[in-house]
């Protein structure tokens, strides 16, 4: 099952179904209203009449399509979680680290899945990090491993835009560089976790005007999203809709100095879970 957020031209936001190039309306229906986080503990109860529902039909064409996650409160992003990438990084003068490596994406920088990304001012090195996102569906603490999946909602792809010389440069921690404002494209939908039949198993791929510049698969995580969930949880409780970035392959800009540019249009695709399309502009 797919849910977007979205609005029509001048409306207000509303939750549907995804079928194929058709979203319908599922935002009348008894117990769901227009919040995804509020319904994400009781999808597996809603799933049927979900499923069922015959509201009004959209081409997805016509409507604007919203970050699939309402105000959620954290959005939490592991670091260097693919070897490949480890080692650009290290070639980029970040340190590989010797466990998990977790930092925030202040919510504040979520952005629409096919919203434009402001390159500010302050800076020319504008970097894309292509990622598989999942999203918390139980309030959960010190979850086990085997038990990390039941906690799962679903996944989105994510672009873990970067500000690199704000990482390595003007702020000790990771926070700064990777939360000014439109920085958090997400979407284009929540696709649910039983239709993803191994999450470690999807293949990635980032464009930027066409040309291919990470094209890796989800199987060569360091830490695959079961340890992420199982480790986190020993440290916090995880509520329904907090976003969990799980990490991107290698193929960033910041080894070869391939920063993004004004009118550059980056595009982000994962099997089975759709493509998110961001246009870089500059800071108004």
């Amino acid at each position: 099952m797919k849910i977007a957020r979205y609005h029509l031209p001048d409306g207000e936001s509303r939750l549907g179904r995804v079928e194929g190039d058709v979203l319908v309306d599922i935002s009348d229906m008894p117990g769901v209203g227009t919040s995804l986080r509020a319904i994400l503990p009781r999808l597996p109860e809603l799933r049927e009449a979900i499923e069922a529902a015959d509201g009004a039909s959209h081409a997805l064409a016509d409507v604007v399509l919203e970050a699939p996650v309402d105000a959620p409160q954290k959005y939490l992003a592991i670091g260097m979680n693919y070897a490949e990438h480890a080692a650009e990084a290290a070639a980029a003068g970040i340190p590989t680290p010797t466990s998990q490596f977790w930092f925030n994406k202040q919510v504040s920088c979520l952005n629409a899945p096919f919203g434009d990304v402001v390159k500010p001012d302050i800076s020319d090195e504008l970097d894309y990090e292509i990622e598989l996102a999942v999203v918390i569906g139980q309030r959960c603490r010190h979850v086990p491993v085997e038990a990390a999946r039941g906690v799962i909602a679903g996944y989105l792809v994510a672009n873990d835009v970067s500000v690199r010389d704000w990482l390595a440069k003007r702020s000790p921690t990771f926070t700064l560089g990777k939360s000014f404002d439109t920085h958090g494209p997400l979407g284009p939908w929540l696709t649910t976790d039983d239709e993803v039949a191994d999450p470690h198993d999807l293949h990635m791929v980032l464009t930027v005007n066409g040309e291919v510049r990470q094209d890796w698969t989800t199987g060569d995580m360091i830490y695959d999203i079961y340890d992420q969930i199982a480790y986190l949880t020993q440290v916090m409780t995880l509520e329904p809709g907090d976003i969990l970035a799980t990490g991107t392959p290698s193929g960033i800009g910041a080894p070869s100095g391939r920063f993004l540019k004004v009118g550059d249009v980056v595009r982000a695709e994962i099997d089975g879970l759709g493509a998110i399309e961001n246009r870089i502009v500059e800071e108004a």
